[in-house]
């Protein structure tokens, strides 16, 4: 639900009305920022994997990989329009004339024109070179962890299955990842299968049987009011007025409203946001100058709150956000189970979707930062929440279940009483971001500590029949 400019004026409340809702200014302030150099760009952040594989558990002796399958955010990519730039330079053009600006103003608007330059020439919201690199290098290092998985995969024939939202940066993001796949290993090529759209697997928040989602996020009273109280906090008011005291003149910043204040610096704030990942069309824009990182912190708050209660675990009782994510979670189970019971020829399934499909499936997955969810009398913030645009879903994010097979433990059975078929046994590892994930905590690894996961465990704590 992106604010416009104008909307965005009429939810700058008084301290006096944020006081009457049972909010303060205090108790919305984000952590202060760790150091000048950090960068705030909430779900915009561009895709780093966050662990060295060499530190990963070893293997359970005797598994071997059998099959793989994610679940990816397309990689960064260009703003959806131009609408912040445009009315970032508007207000600089206005103060220009007016001879409004300081010396630091006037730096900014070239490089926004800049920035706006190289959102155009990638299309606006379409994939960007940096994300073409993150999707391909993820892929590769996808290979190289499962090496003998892929020779597995080449030797047997088995299928690639690549399916997509259908969206030209989730396809696009598709075709990077296979085609850092082949680059590392070319005999996996007539392998690769060409993406498959399926909406209602990778875009199900637009779809019709969602429309209860869809009318949440349009008309809850409850999410207009956590969000207009959050936006109105005093801290907006004051950042805004911190960001526009260093760019025009006192004189010009006195003549603007508390609203147009607000509505440039949360504009600046998202072109601040967006600009790494234009970083090889525009390697020499950098408006983190003009947008100091405590300012920055506190526009990336609201940017998180807003994702918070639209995407993510929002408010306490309530599944609209996440439930729908359920079709996802399924999916993936079918996958590891189809292959465990040799009902599945393919090798790997690999998907691509977009924020609004990966926060939900964090939610359900219970994946770190994601399980608080917020009351109506006590809304999000830095201080009493861990969720994190950044860390939930960044550009590029993505979610991997390995499945290994090994022999059954001796007198051992399934949960459902049955032995297992053919006497295999069958893991299954997550990495999240490429990182070691523990599955949520009513699921009980092998060992204490482990990553490993008996499959048939994960089935019934998922409350998979």
């Amino acid at each position: 639900m992106k604010r416009t400019l104008s909307s965005m004026s009429a939810l700058v409340l008084t301290a006096a009305a944020v006081t009457a809702a049972g909010g303060s200014a205090s108790a919305h302030a984000p952590a202060r920022a760790l150091g000048s150099g950090q960068h705030f760009s909430t779900t915009k952040t561009p895709y780093a994997p966050q662990q060295d594989p060499r530190d990963y558990e070893a293997v359970p002796a005797s598994f071997t990989p059998v099959f793989t399958e994610s679940v990816s955010r397309h990689g960064s990519r260009a703003m959806s329009d131009s609408e912040d730039g445009d009315a970032v330079l508007a207000v600089l053009r206005d103060a220009e004339s007016r001879g409004g600006l300081t010396r630091l103003g006037a730096r900014l608007g070239p490089q926004v024109e800049s920035l706006l330059a190289a959102a155009s020439s990638v299309g606006y919201g379409e994939l960007s070179g940096r994300g073409v690199q993150e999707q391909r290098r993820t892929a590769q290092r996808m290979e190289q962890r499962l090496p003998s998985l892929f020779r597995r995969i080449v030797a047997g024939q088995e299928p690639v299955e690549v399916k997509t939202s259908g969206v030209a940066r989730a396809t696009a993001s598709a075709n990077a990842f296979t085609g850092g796949l082949t680059a590392a290993d070319p005999k996996l090529t007539s392998l690769v299968q060409a993406p498959v759209t399926d909406k209602d697997l990778l875009y199900f928040h637009k779809q019709p049987q969602n429309a209860d989602y869809q009318e949440y996020v349009e008309s809850d009273p409850d999410l207009a009011a956590v969000l207009a109280r959050i936006d109105g906090a005093p801290d907006t008011a004051r950042n805004a007025k911190d960001v526009v005291a260093r760019l025009f003149t006192s004189r010009y910043v006195a003549a603007m409203s508390a609203g147009d204040r607000v509505a440039f610096a949360r504009s600046l704030y998202e072109l601040y946001a967006a600009a790494p990942d234009l970083r090889v069309e525009a390697p020499d824009v950098d408006l983190d100058t003009f947008v100091p990182a405590r300012n920055a912190e506190w526009f990336s708050y609201l940017d998180d709150a807003e994702e918070f209660y639209e995407k993510g675990p929002s408010f306490s009782g309530r599944t609209i956000t996440y439930g729908m994510a359920g079709v996802l979670l399924d999916d993936l189970f079918d996958q590891v189970e189809a292959k465990a019971a040799g009902t599945s020829a393919k090798g790997a399934v690999l998907r691509f979707t977009h924020a609004e499909e990966i926060m939900p499936l964090a939610v359900l997955l219970g994946l770190p930062g994601s399980t608080k969810s917020a009351g109506l009398d006590e809304p999000y913030t830095y201080k009493n929440n861990t969720w994190r645009g950044a860390q939930v879903a960044p550009m590029a994010a993505n979610v991997q279940w390995d499945l290994f097979a090994g022999p059954q433990r001796a007198g051992k059975s399934g949960k459902d009483g049955g032995k297992a078929s053919g006497g295999t046994r069958y893991l299954v590892r997550m990495l999240y971001n490429e990182k070691e994930t523990a599955f949520k905590a009513s699921c009980e690894p092998i060992s204490r500590g482990s990553h490993f996961y008996d499959l048939d465990e994960l089935k019934s704590c998922f409350g998979r029949s």
